[in-house]
């Protein structure tokens, strides 16, 4: 089998799944228990949360974990709106976002919400001034991702906090981070509130984290016993297992992107001999995302054709459900292009072997069905 959907989501790495397996054995017991259980399931937990906090090297107190990045964009989003929606109406988003960032923004638009939505330049960077032009004294919150999934590009974060402080310093900013952990350096301190999830970082599905920085306030979606954004009993093997996926992923940052770097050069001179084959990159796209548009082939079929071959890529991103590309689209202003991506997305864990298998077989696949449709 070739894995290139990374992006999509990752493996669990074993040293991850025996954690997972251990916790869920031997500490069973609900943290929340007064007994000798609950207790050493209660040491555990915050033994755990400390890890989390000082690898993101936050505070305790402004970590909230949820069961994954959608969840925490609708913490963070609709939580902020509820919170401050006496200030202002107005939340600033970017034309680059995941999917489950438009679908919240619909959803507060009909309670209201003036949804506005910043340009970027034609690298993909948010236009600064576009940006600044864009905030108003009632503009309570600008949401712009770390790193575009389907293109892989790398916003500059610290810059745009800078000149959202400028404009309004009331204004939250909120960071989807989840194509960032484990493959860009990222400082929590540049933003208020940042989402995050583990399956994204060779950990479990089903637990994420919203980072609120202190001072921050938004209103919580859940509500039950104790004061908990997330009441309920705690899931302690994903937390234990999620915070030892941060650790691993915050290791050897640049030897694992250098790696990463060569087999996207690989691939990308491979692919140069085909004319009909555009490859949709900036300069500010990161090497784990490399997206290509098949301009004479169906993307859904070269995908399903690779896929015989145990080869697996992805079409945009995993949760669009294979419609058109909105990046691709946004960045080129070119429908058949955005009508005809595959994304495929390398890790340190993809041997050169691999690649070679994948070229070979995109070799074969390419030519046959280019012929079938001449």
């Amino acid at each position: 089998m070739v894995y290139l959907d990374y992006s999509a989501t990752t493996p669990v790495l074993p040293e991850i799944l025996d954690s997972y397996i251990k916790v869920t054995n031997e500490y069973f017991g609900n943290p929340n228990s007064l007994h000798s259980l609950g207790t050493k399931s209660q040491e555990l937990l915050k033994e755990a949360t400390k890890q989390i906090c000082d690898i993101l090297n936050i505070k305790e107190n402004e970590t909230i974990i949820t069961s994954g990045a959608t969840e925490s964009n609708n913490l963070a989003l609709i939580g902020t709106a509820m919170a401050y929606g006496e200030k202002g109406s107005r939340i600033i988003v970017s034309k680059l976002e995941h999917d489950s960032i438009y679908g919240i923004c619909k959803y507060l638009e009909s309670n209201g919400f003036i949804i506005d939505y910043v340009n970027n330049d034609k690298e993909g960077v948010i236009d600064f001034e576009d940006l600044k032009n864009l905030i108003k004294p009632e503009t309570i919150l600008v949401s712009i991702n770390a790193v575009n999934s389907e293109l892989g590009i790398r916003q500059p974060i610290k810059t745009i906090k800078q000149i959202i402080n400028k404009e309004n310093s009331k204004t939250i900013f909120h960071s989807d981070m989840t194509q960032a952990m484990g493959k860009v350096p990222v400082n929590l301190s540049d933003v208020d509130l940042a989402s995050m999830s583990s399956h994204k970082i060779y950990g479990p599905k089903g637990i994420g984290l919203l980072y609120k920085k202190e001072g921050i306030n938004i209103k919580p979606l859940f509500y039950g016993s104790g004061e908990d954004f997330r009441p309920g009993t705690p899931p302690l093997p994903l937390i234990v297992t999620f915070s030892k996926a941060l650790r691993l992923a915050s290791l050897d940052l640049n030897k694992k992107a250098d790696k990463i770097k060569k087999i996207n050069d690989k691939i990308c001179e491979h692919l140069k001999k085909y004319p009909n084959i555009l490859i949709n990159q900036t300069k500010y796209s990161i090497p784990n995302i490399l997206n290509i548009s098949l301009m004479d082939i169906k993307s859904e079929t070269f995908i399903h054709a690779l896929e015989k071959y145990e080869i697996f890529v992805g079409s945009n991103t995993a949760c669009s459900g294979g419609k058109i590309s909105a990046a691709v689209l946004n960045l080129y202003q070119d429908k058949k292009r955005a009508l005809t991506t595959i994304r495929i997305s390398i890790s340190y864990l993809t041997k050169y072997e691999e690649i070679n298998v994948f070229l070979d077989n995109f070799d074969l696949i390419y030519n046959r069905l280019k012929e079938l449709s001449n």
